[in-house]
């Protein structure tokens, strides 16, 4: 190698943060969907990865890196086996893991992450614990990270997904995508999970978080391929179109000098008409299989804004009725305060602070976009005081800087 392309070549440190970014759920799921044992995937991989930052900054970064961290962590597996401490009686799991391990050692990947995903959503796991497993086994998200997408606290999710983790050993759970006829039951836990991937990743409007990057794109490929397996299913489409909408917009959510930009503000020039046309396209498919869905009507939505800030004559009203609908199907807070937000826009800020005060003060109290919406309401209706203290408290609960400075500008 040249001294030049010596210099180009990532560090050990560098190589293993890529692969563990791009790759790490999908090693699991290829472990774990033939071991049976998604823990000891994830451990054996954990210890495949401390052994990369031991042995490449002295060998060098392998030219497969994947497939030299597979090999070590199916290794990982094995020795754990041969030393008792993988269940006994785990033959035949030996013979399915290890029986081609002399074959590797560059294999080509299957995808197996909706598979996984399938199994995450199997009967037998608790159902409060399926879409944060799918999040932690096939796409890497930490566990303080799920817990905020699913409104929380960090050690209940662990314990959720501890409880999980040890069902599927235990009741050695097949690691098949389950016949047609089980797919419905499974498939509503598996979208949920797609969608709060899809969440965390565009929650880092900044993009400056690593493990964050791509992960709103991955989230869109899932559901792409989710239609794919199961076409006939509405909230699959709706949740492609939703996905899609807000993926259009992402090159609008920051100006050239790096601030947020609110959807009314943003500059329609920049976003993704290609995307904007998936979009309305799912949306349409979906409402041709008629069976509508929360999903379907947060694609509504989506559709609706974007139709208002490309110059439509979309009613404010019109977008109040299509959250009424949403909260009526799923009362969430999320959707609960954006519907504040339209009626506000649509009756005046009184009768949207008023919707606002229909939440419990225990379920707002951390939830960042409950004290935006309420210091922008409270603001519109000549509430300094009440303003003031709303968005000092959003600041504090926001993580992005440039959010920070946007709520302090009270734009």
């Amino acid at each position: 190698m040249s001294d030049a392309a010596r210099a180009a070549a990532p560090t050990a440190a560098e190589a293993a943060a890529a692969v563990a970014r791009d790759s790490f759920g999908r090693l699991v799921a290829y472990l774990a969907a033939r071991s049976h044992d998604i823990a000891g995937a994830e451990d054996a991989l954990g210890d495949a990865f401390a052994a990369a930052l031991r042995d490449w900054p002295v060998d060098g970064v392998p030219g497969a890196p994947e497939a030299w961290l597979l090999t070590t962590a199916r290794r990982r597996l094995h020795d754990r086996w041969r030393h008792g401490l993988v269940e006994a009686g785990a033959e035949a799991t030996l013979a399915i893991v290890f029986g081609d391990l002399a074959a590797l050692p560059e294999p080509e990947f299957p995808d197996d992450r909706l598979k996984l995903m399938f199994v995450c959503a199997h009967p037998a796991v608790d159902p409060s614990a399926r879409a944060a497993l799918m999040l932690q086994t096939v796409l890497g998200l930490d566990a303080a990270r799920i817990a905020s997408a699913f409104l929380v606290a960090p050690a209940t999710l662990s314990q959720r997904l501890v409880r999980a983790k040890t069902k599927i050993r235990s009741a050695a759970i097949a690691f098949e995508v389950p016949g047609a006829d089980e797919w419905a039951p499974r498939l509503a836990d598996v979208l949920e999970a797609v969608y709060a991937a899809y969440g965390t990743g565009w929650d880092d409007v900044a993009g400056t978080d690593p493990t964050r990057i791509g992960l709103a794109e991955e989230a869109l490929t899932l559901a792409a391929m989710l239609v794919r397996l199961v076409p006939d299913a509405a909230e699959a489409w709706g949740l492609v179109a939703l996905l899609a909408f807000c993926q259009s917009r992402v090159r609008a959510r920051r100006n050239p000098q790096g601030d947020y930009v609110p959807l009314a503000a943003q500059d329609t020039a920049l976003w993704d008409r290609e995307l904007l046309g998936v979009a309305e396209a799912a949306l349409q498919k979906a409402a041709t299989l008629a069976a509508p869905g929360a999903f379907q009507l947060e694609a509504a939505i989506q559709s609706a804004h974007t139709q208002r800030c490309l110059g439509a004559d979309v009613p404010a009203t019109a977008i109040v009725e299509l959250y009424d609908g949403l909260v009526a199907v799923q009362p969430t807070i999320g959707a609960i305060v954006s519907r504040a937000c339209a009626v506000g826009a649509a009756e005046g800020p009184a009768a949207g602070l008023a919707a606002l005060a229909t939440l419990a003060a225990e379920d707002v109290d951390a939830y960042q976009p409950y004290w935006a919406a309420l210091a922008h309401l409270a603001d519109a209706a000549g509430d300094e005081r009440t303003s003031r203290a709303a968005r000092e408290r959003a600041v504090g609960l926001s993580t992005d800087p440039a959010v920070r400075r946007f709520l302090l500008r009270g734009d």
